[in-house]
């Protein structure tokens, strides 16, 4: 239906029925200096015409780039059906399932939806999704301690190999509920050391222990023996994982002897483009005991009295999130239409077109890291085993070798001085690189063969502002 805003008659109307004389009475228990009523830090606004206009040329700036970005978000490639599926009007305009009984397509897709992830991460139980990656690790957190009957300290380890980010979204949305937030040190070849992990943990053992596989720099975290280490002192085990890297490395459910307690992680990989930065969605999954605990909906599947099959909302209902301290979580509308684009492309792909992609990205990725290391000055930031991200050390500063590739129309990769406060050693020489299955063998030779140009100071015959 069309939005049509109300007259001033029809405002009129509805403030004389209700008994107030004009719309700021109906919020006269907001103390005044709470009130505000000038918003300066919002711009002024703009006409649509100029909007789009605007937008447009916000787009084309990522046009004609052969990225090699990562950092969580990846430029795999989308099988045509998927948006053409997920723009259909029924998925596009649909909403919250609040009445079963008329949601049951979207209710089928998001209980296939949590099908899919809960055999791709072997855990028991997933929700329908939440915002995102990083606000996924803080619903885990929260969802951690308020299932830890065994340890009531509120401390968590969050590994400083985890997305920052992801620590610090978790920071922000947890500093204020009691939650002790501690980051555990990265050793010197960019994981977690065991002993480390035993002398951040201190006299009292955490409530939880936050490991991303693969780290933020790609690299293999040992997650069996991070994970026994955490079971042994009480300590659940939050898993920070990218749902394509599954294709090829056990699932959280088998780390260790017992396996990660929560998963969660963006699901951008599957069928979500990179956009600019977003938006994509969120998901966690747990062990069936701490079901009642996790945030956003889950989905059921049953049968009516005729034995038809019927889906509906199981356990929690909208109001559930929405009684303040009492609820789970502050989530009511999931990422619907990117789930929706999520579950059509595992369906598409099934676990063999997963493990074939995943296959291809670490193959790709290896292929470039090797060619690269034979250029002088370029060695590995951090040795060791990696999915389809690495990070190399560069002999000169990273920003300028961006700049200059991004001119031969390169995204060479993310300068890791962005991501690190001062705890990282020489990370403004740093350069953390990803390799998808979209990439041609054509590309990674351009990429050799520019970045050799650049850190010889020549300039490409095809480009003369290169290198400068």
């Amino acid at each position: 239906m069309p939005f049509i805003p109300h007259t001033q008659a029809d405002v009129d109307e509805m403030l004389a029925e209700i008994g107030v004389s004009n719309i700021d009475a109906l919020f006269d228990e907001i103390p005044n200096e709470l009130t505000s009523d000038r918003l300066d830090h919002v711009p002024e606004g703009m006409s649509e015409l100029t909007m789009l206009q605007h937008m447009a040329e916000r787009a084309e700036q990522d046009q004609g780039y052969t990225c090699f970005l990562g950092g969580g978000s990846y430029d795999h490639h989308i099988p045509s059906a998927v948006w053409d599926l997920t723009t259909r009007g029924e998925f596009m305009t649909a909403y919250t399932p609040y009445q079963a009984e008329a949601s049951q397509g979207t209710l089928q897709l998001i209980y296939e939806y949590q099908s899919m992830m809960v055999a791709l991460t072997g855990m028991d139980v997933s929700n329908a999704s939440v915002y995102d990656g990083a606000s996924g690790l803080a619903e885990a957190v929260l969802m951690s301690i308020r299932a830890n009957k065994k340890n009531k300290s509120g401390r968590v380890l969050i590994a400083q190999t985890v997305h920052p980010h992801y620590t610090q979204t978790t920071r922000n949305i947890v500093q204020n509920q009691n939650v002790i937030i501690e980051a555990l040190p990265m050793g010197a070849s960019g994981v977690t050391d065991l002993a480390d992990l035993a002398a951040a943990a201190g006299d009292s053992s955490p409530g939880a222990l936050v490991i991303q596989q693969p780290n933020f720099f790609g690299r293999m975290e040992d997650v069996d023996a991070l994970t026994d280490w955490a079971h042994e002192q009480n300590t659940l085990v939050i898993a920070v994982v990218n749902p394509m890297s599954l294709g090829v490395l056990k699932p959280p459910s088998e780390w260790g002897t017992n396996g990660a307690d929560i998963v969660c992680g963006d699901g951008q990989p599957f069928g979500v483009p990179m956009a600019s930065g977003g938006p994509s969605f969120g998901f966690i999954c747990s062990r069936k005991e701490f079901m009642r605990q996790l945030p956003g909906r889950i989905i059921g599947k049953t049968e009516d009295l005729d034995g038809r099959t019927g889906y509906a909302l199981t356990l929690q209902a909208r109001e559930q999130h929405i009684r303040r301290g009492k609820a789970t979580s502050n989530i009511c509308t999931n990422q619907g239409l990117l789930v929706t684009a999520g579950t059509i492309y595992m369906s598409l792909m099934g676990p063999q077109g997963i493990r074939e992609t995943a296959i291809t990205c670490h193959r790709r990725a290896t292929e470039l890291q090797q060619r690269l290391l034979q250029i002088d000055g370029v060695e590995e930031f951090f040795p060791g085993p990696f999915f389809h991200e690495f990070a190399l050390r560069l002999p000169v500063p990273a920003v300028d070798v961006v700049q200059a590739m991004m001119t031969e129309s390169v995204l060479p990769g993310l300068v890791l001085s962005d991501f690190s406060d001062g705890n990282l050693v020489d990370a403004e020489h740093g350069l953390l690189i990803a390799v998808t299955e979209k990439r041609t063998n054509a590309e990674i030779e351009k990429y050799v063969a520019v970045l050799t140009r650049v850190l010889q100071g020549n300039t490409s015959p095809a480009n003369p502002q290169a290198g400068n």
